[in-house]
């Protein structure tokens, strides 16, 4: 497992001494040429600085490493590293660092993995590009959502590729000095024919460089190795936007109002990071809307061109098991299935379209593989009415035992806060004052979440939020219906419905999807509705004539006209609307934002899937970390997108 030598990058970036006593340190690794590195030699540079960060006593609280270098196509397991890899390191604990990092390692797909060790405080984030290659390290780069304090960087390139490689490298080091914070640091290690062209574009790009130095012997001159260092000093601003910065508060408090799937992840996270936050729930309980259903399905959307709204879901996927299983380690009790789901095609051209589309994404069976009619018989357990796709890790989740677990994690951190009806909120100073329905102010705090679905717009006073309640009525069946069908079903099934097993014989199906539908009370049309769907699912359920009063559930869930959720900084849309002369070709970056003031909501039937994803980016937003996504993501979910179509069409006041 053989890597380039990685001293030289703690050595070159003047580490860990910079880091000591900082509360976020973030170190970016990118590979300049055209030829990414191994998995070995990500591990090599991780396992290091990881080491480094554990043996200093004054090491930094959050320490972010990510690294764009990570190739799709070569996972690890555990298996590849023994006590005797001199590769690695000669000491246990470098292998048992190894070893973490090894059972950790994400699936390969593409995307953005965030990776969490040391309870959150050392945070691995790998940028896996397409199997076609057709994402480059430059799009990698350009994708990150961050302020860099240092930078790893190799550049390895044959020499008959100079020119196309100088212009490359000139285009990449662009980049790397739009996301690195006043005096970050680098370290380079880079061929001895490319130095020269390398410190130009470095030099060219704000980055004040020292004097090289050998990284490693060679027997060539073309072929040594050297260490170029330095720091970024731009002598002008050449950025119109600076990265990421922490947001600066008197004190570190958060008040999240509503505490369903989007508010309790919030709480989670917040948590994790340290901060006190206070709870401001309307209902007695917690989880008391859609989050209250009894189960709720958790799968990757699929899409063959892979648009935004699969690639935002594969990253909450993964990102959502990570979470669980953590609350789970932690001894947080969770009423939960993972044991695979399968989603079944319409007809006989989408079971052949499904297979299709997987055979050209190229996704591993882990992630997502096509079934044909029979397997999916198998799996089922039941006679099913096409093939479709297995989700070997997709399965249910009750909501509210989700959001206990995340509640709880909280301990003394969190202030609960039950049976508030929110009204308003208003700005009083650096602070924001929260009003309930009579008047009264119930809270204060620098920070403020809304995260409660139909009424975060109304309470936030956002005019450019559209969303729309969409009625959902769901069925539970007992065993009892039909004892010769329902409890012999292994795993949920879902295609136009959906059939959950639950415990006792219980099977969960529907829901309807009614919009604008305010109706709470349960309708006899829209249980036969689920049942029809039910039948079609699974075509062997036969249902008595005359069936006894069933049981049922009505939820309404939040959904924006764009069917993705509103997630993050809030804009000042009074203070926008005042110059929308001036902001009618402005970007998303261009928006004045309302300081403290965050929302987490409209997830429609993807709550489960969105919410510690759409909490984690909230999080690094208020704190300045590195975002758990890519750039496109961050920007298609963002909550000022609506103000910004309307200013660009001139369609304000």
């Amino acid at each position: 497992m053989a890597g380039p030598q990685t001293a030289p990058f703690l050595d070159g970036n003047a580490l860990p001494k910079r880091w000591q006593h900082r509360r976020i340190f973030t170190i970016v690794e990118s590979d300049l040429g055209s030829n990414p590195d191994t998995v070995s030699g990500v591990m090599m540079n991780f396992l290091a600085t990881w080491a480094a960060w554990r043996a200093d006593p004054a090491r930094c609280e959050r320490l972010h490493f990510v690294s764009t270098r990570a190739p799709l196509s070569a996972p690890i397991d555990s298996h590849q590293v023994s006590d005797s890899d001199t590769a690695l390191a000669n000491t246990h604990a470098h292998v048992t660092l190894a070893r973490t990092l090894a059972e950790a390692w994400p699936m390969p797909v593409p995307g953005m993995h965030r990776l969490e060790f040391e309870g959150g405080r050392v945070t691995l984030t790998l940028i896996f590009s397409g199997r076609d290659n057709s994402n480059t390290n430059a799009d990698s780069l350009s994708a990150l959502v961050l302020r860099a304090d240092a930078l790893y960087l190799t550049l390895q390139t044959a020499p008959t590729e100079s020119a196309k490689q100088d212009r490359t490298t000139f285009a990449l080091c662009k980049t790397l000095g739009r996301i690195a914070d006043d005096n970050a640091t680098f370290a380079a290690q880079v061929n001895a024919a490319q130095a020269t062209a390398l410190r130009s574009a470095l030099a060219q790009s704000g980055f004040v460089c020292a004097d090289a130095s050998p990284a490693m012997s060679a027997n060539q001159t073309t072929q040594a190795r050297l260490m170029l260092t330095g720091q970024f000093m731009p002598r002008w601003r050449v950025r119109r936007h600076d990265p990421l910065t922490p947001l600066n508060v008197s004190e570190r408090h958060a008040i999240v109002i509503g505490a369903g799937l989007a508010g309790c992840a919030l709480i989670e996270r917040l948590a994790a990071r340290g901060w006190r936050i206070t709870s401001l729930e309307r209902h007695a309980e917690v989880a008391q809307e859609a989050s209250g259903n009894p189960a709720g399905v958790f799968h990757p959307m699929l899409s063959r061109d892979d648009n935004v709204a699969a690639r935002l879901s594969r990253a909450g996927f993964l990102y959502a098991r990570q979470r669980w299983a953590a609350l789970v380690s932690s001894g947080q009790p969770l009423v939960h299935d993972a044991g695979g789901l399968l989603q079944l095609a319409e007809n006989t051209d989408e079971a052949n379209a499904i297979a299709e589309m997987l055979k050209t994404l190229g996704y591993p069976a882990a992630y997502a593989s096509a079934m044909s009619r029979s397997e999916a018989q198998c799996l089922a357990g039941l006679p099913v009415m096409q093939g479709g796709c297995f989700f070997r890790h997709g399965g249910w989740i009750d909501p509210t035992s989700l959001c206990s677990a995340q509640y709880a994690t909280a301990g003394t951190q969190l202030e609960r806060h039950l049976g508030v009806d929110v009204s308003r909120i208003a700005p009083e100073g650096d602070q924001w004052q929260v009003f309930d329905a009579s008047g009264n102010i119930v809270a204060r705090a620098p920070v403020v979440i809304v995260a409660n679905a139909h009424d975060a717009a109304r309470i936030a006073g956002l005019r450019y939020a559209p969303t729309q309640s969409v009625r959902g009525q769901l069925t539970l069946l007992p065993a009892s219906i039909a004892p010769d069908t329902l409890p012999h079903l292994r795993i949920p099934v879902i295609g136009n419905g959906y059939a959950v097993p639950l415990a006792h014989g219980v099977t969960l199906t529907g829901a309807t999807y009614d919009i604008d539908d305010f109706d709470s009370a349960l309708r006899p049309d829209s249980q036969h509705e689920n049942l029809t769907r039910l039948s079609r699912l699974l075509p062997s359920l036969t249902l008595p004539a005359c069936l006894p009063e069933i049981g049922g559930r009505v939820a309404f869930r939040c959904v924006t006209s764009d069917r993705l959720p509103l997630c993050g900084n809030l804009a000042d849309e009074t203070l926008a609307l005042a110059h929308a002369s001036q902001l009618n070709g402005a970007h998303l970056a261009d928006l004045p934002r309302a300081r403290g003031l965050y929302g987490a909501f409209a997830f429609g039937s993807r709550g489960l899937i969105w919410a510690a994803l759409a909490a984690e980016l909230i999080a690094a937003q208020i704190e300045g970390e590195p975002l758990p996504v890519e750039r496109e993501l961050a920007d298609a979910i963002d909550p000022a997108r609506f103000l910004l179509r309307a200013l660009r069409q001139g369609k304000v006041p």
